[in-house]
């Protein structure tokens, strides 16, 4: 395997679907990473470089919004891990 140039890494244009027993599912998960994250994240923002206290509002803004899909998908994984054992007591301790 080789590392290439570690200091000024060269980026692809993405994840590519390796070969695999279950194309199947291997493409569904494609699927559902390029539906959350249709754009490809703007490695240009990082300059690991430079300090927390340099980093723009806009480039923290632009960020947020390439990764929308993601926050969206944490939130309803929490509203979900929250929601459905508060249901499940409810059903169980309500039964009437």
């Amino acid at each position: 395997m080789e590392l290439g140039n570690i200091s000024k890494p060269t980026y692809g244009p993405g994840p590519e679907a390796p070969g695999s027993s279950t194309p199947g599912l291997v493409t569904m998960a494609h699927g559902f990473l390029r539906l959350v994250q249709p754009k490809p994240l703007p490695v240009e923002l990082f300059n690991f470089g430079q300090s927390q206290s340099e980093f723009k509002q806009e480039d923290i803004h632009e960020l947020l919004l390439c990764e929308l899909g993601f926050l969206v998908c944490a939130a309803i994984g929490i509203l979900f891990i929250i929601l459905v054992p508060l249901v499940g007591c409810c059903f169980c301790c309500c039964r009437c």
